[in-house]
């Protein structure tokens, strides 16, 4: 990895603290739940500092530590009750309102591509457009609180933004350096495997797809929506 500037570990390191922040009002100050995903921050840092993401011919990669145990995670919360109840109670609130991280998420990435650590395909100049999703939630929060959008209108955002956050993983994760690589050749996505940007992959995303999710079942759940 070449040389970063300073500014840009520390500013991406104010990004992980807002989304840890942005998390924990989402999932309404759950300790367990803000205990966990900080020490998961913790020992991801570790790990990547320890240089072992590196090793990337590996089949499976060892990346696969920063990405399966979210989604496995992820899915128990959906296929258990105790699971379940845990989602009904996060903020809606705020389960819109923290997708704001990823206008920071899209300058971070910008940032690194002019410093050769992703390609041009990782920012919002080459289509990926996920810096769309949070420039819009002040508005969509505000229509969808004083009534001038409704249910409906929510469910799509969220489902749009959703495909835009999985548009741009599937950019990183195929032009990341791995076995089963297949854009970038030239300029691969480098900068996951390293601390601090390694908390993107394994926590950020996570939380802004949990929060897509948990959106969903709101929305199509009988229960009330919460105020």
């Amino acid at each position: 990895m070449i040389y970063l500037p300073l500014p840009i570990g520390v500013f991406f390191l104010g990004v992980s603290a807002l989304a840890l922040f942005l998390f924990g009002k989402a999932v309404r100050g759950s300790k367990p739940a803000i205990v966990v995903s900080l020490v998961w921050m913790v020992l991801q840092s570790v790990i990547a500092v320890s240089g072992f993401y590196l090793i990337t011919s590996t089949i499976p990669p060892h990346f696969i530590l920063v990405v399966a145990p979210p989604i496995l995670l992820i899915a128990g919360l959906f296929l258990t009750g105790a699971g379940r109840r845990f989602v009904d109670r996060m903020d809606l609130k705020w389960c819109i309102l923290v997708h704001t991280i990823r206008i920071f998420v899209e300058a971070t990435l910008y940032w690194l591509f002019l410093y050769k650590q992703v390609p041009a395909l990782m920012t919002f100049e080459a289509g990926n457009l996920d810096i769309l999703a949070g420039v819009t939630v002040p508005f969509v929060w505000w229509a969808f609180n004083t009534g001038k959008m409704g249910r409906r209108g929510l469910f799509i955002w969220n489902a749009l933004c959703l495909l835009s956050v999985l548009n741009a993983l599937g950019r990183a994760m195929l032009s990341a350096p791995f076995r089963f690589q297949r854009f970038a050749f030239d300029q691969p996505t480098v900068a996951i495997l390293h601390f601090p940007f390694v908390l993107l992959p394994a926590f950020i995303v996570p939380a802004v797809l949990l929060c897509h999710f948990a959106l969903f079942r709101k929305l199509t759940s009988s229960m009330s929506l919460p105020q």
